[in-house]
């Protein structure tokens, strides 16, 4: 069964606490973030070696190890767009449909134990990159293809909330 993509504009968890997880992504040091990317990649692990990783909760709900496929390429992405920032004047961020990905990358049938390695990888991969981020280049800036605007600072906060939020809905 199809999951319902998700069309929702999640910038505003930049402007107020997210009801859902209770992040409120706005408040956490964009020089924190590699740190505590880091110190979550084992709660990632522990969910993806329950045995039931794999299991959908409902038939439109994503199971832990998809939401990990997802963290995974959202940790490789954000890598990719704050290196470019970093790299480039106000760059334009190529169009990423999380939905078509999942599909195209066939979430549901890919393994916990492939996805686990996969993902602590490239957890390490962006936890880099936010850590080497110069004290003066956190406002440089690049824009979705909506217009949204991002600086290094809220990338790496929008960027957080996503991880916090989806390791809730894994309960991890």
């Amino acid at each position: 069964m199809q999951i319902e993509p998700d069309t929702k504009d999640w910038t505003w968890v930049l402007a107020e606490p997210c009801p859902e997880c209770g992040l409120a992504a706005a408040d956490v040091p964009p020089t924190q973030i590699a740190a505590r990317v880091v110190a979550d990649l084992p709660r990632w692990e522990a969910v993806l070696a329950r045995p039931d990783a794999g299991e959908r909760p409902t038939p439109t709900t994503w199971s832990p190890t998809e939401y990990a496929c997802h963290v995974r390429d959202v940790f490789v992405l954000f890598g990719q767009r704050a290196q470019l920032m970093l790299d480039e004047d106000d760059p334009l961020f190529a169009n990423w449909d999380q939905d078509v990905t999942a599909i195209e990358d066939d979430y549901a049938s890919q393994q916990a134990s492939d996805v686990s390695p996969q993902l602590v990888a490239a957890g390490h991969g962006i936890a880099a990159i936010f850590d080497a981020v110069p004290a003066d280049a956190w406002g440089r800036v690049g824009r979705r293809t909506n217009g949204s605007f991002f600086t290094v600072e809220t990338l790496a906060q929008y960027f957080w909330h996503d991880v916090v939020h989806h390791l809730h809905d894994v309960r991890g």
